[in-house]
């Protein structure tokens, strides 16, 4: 069930958005050659306001053996999502691809965003995954509107993909600001028209998650981390939008 937020619990979200667009962007400049995974993490807490909570450190999601235990999710390469920097023994290199993604709890409510960036040279194949990922999620945020089926949102999505790219269909984007998963969720990949009805007042986490291989996933030991199950690069572009009157309105930037 879609639970609707009001005009003040939205500017909330968006207030404590920012916070998490600039620790998202401090994390990213500290993703250099040479930096050990596990630091980000410890980077994270410091960046992290008194008041303010990372909302995955802790977190238990059905099914999980474990609750997460990091602040950040930090995922590497073959890596798509989830991943665990506090455990990691990966060192930064030149070309790695890295995904930061990370929940803020700021004043009662969550936001959730997430970017890939490349550690080094920007190399013309990386640069068209990342370019294609952003484009799949700004044309799932514009298909975001009231009176609209989440239907839109995925459809949008798969088509700016294309067929170039593989779409990890079993990880979906999801409703959020209560809690860190709500309803509903928002698969990368659908059709027009279906699906449940965005109201005014939805507010959801659109994350396109693509890569250059065949769309398989395996689980890593640790039970969170999602590869790609041939080891072929990927990346994952995510913002917590708001759908109003006037249009989707992003919530997790700065």
């Amino acid at each position: 069930m879609i639970k609707p937020k009001t005009a003040a619990e939205i500017d909330a979200l968006a207030r404590g958005g920012a916070r998490l667009a600039a620790i998202l962007r401090q994390l990213a400049n500290n993703c250099v050659a040479g930096r050990p995974v596990r630091e980000l993490n410890d980077i994270a807490i410091d960046l992290i306001a008194p008041e303010d909570k990372a909302a995955f450190f802790n977190y238990r999601p059905a099914g999980a053996s474990r609750p997460y235990p990091a602040h950040v999710c930090v995922s590497v390469n073959d890596a798509i999502v989830h991943g665990i920097p506090s455990e990691s023994d990966h060192v930064l290199a030149d070309g790695d691809l890295v995904t930061v993604d990370m929940g803020l709890l700021h004043d009662g409510l969550i936001t959730d965003s997430a970017r890939t960036l490349v550690v080094g040279e920007l190399t013309e194949k990386k640069s068209a995954l990342l370019q294609t990922c952003q484009q799949a999620l700004e044309a799932g945020i514009a298909a975001a509107k009231v009176g609209g089926h989440v239907g839109d949102i995925s459809a949008a999505i798969q088509a700016a993909v294309g067929d170039e790219y593989s779409i990890f269909r079993s990880l979906v984007g999801h409703g959020v600001g209560y809690s860190v998963h709500e309803d509903p969720l928002v698969p990368n990949f659908g059709h027009p028209g279906t699906g449940p009805e965005l109201v005014e007042g939805t507010v959801v986490a659109i994350e396109p998650m693509i890569g250059l291989g065949t769309g398989d996933i395996i689980t890593d030991p640790d039970g969170y981390t999602y590869r790609t199950a041939d080891g072929s690069l990927s990346a994952h572009f995510e913002h917590t939008i708001a759908i109003t009157a006037e249009g989707p309105r992003i919530l997790s930037q700065e």
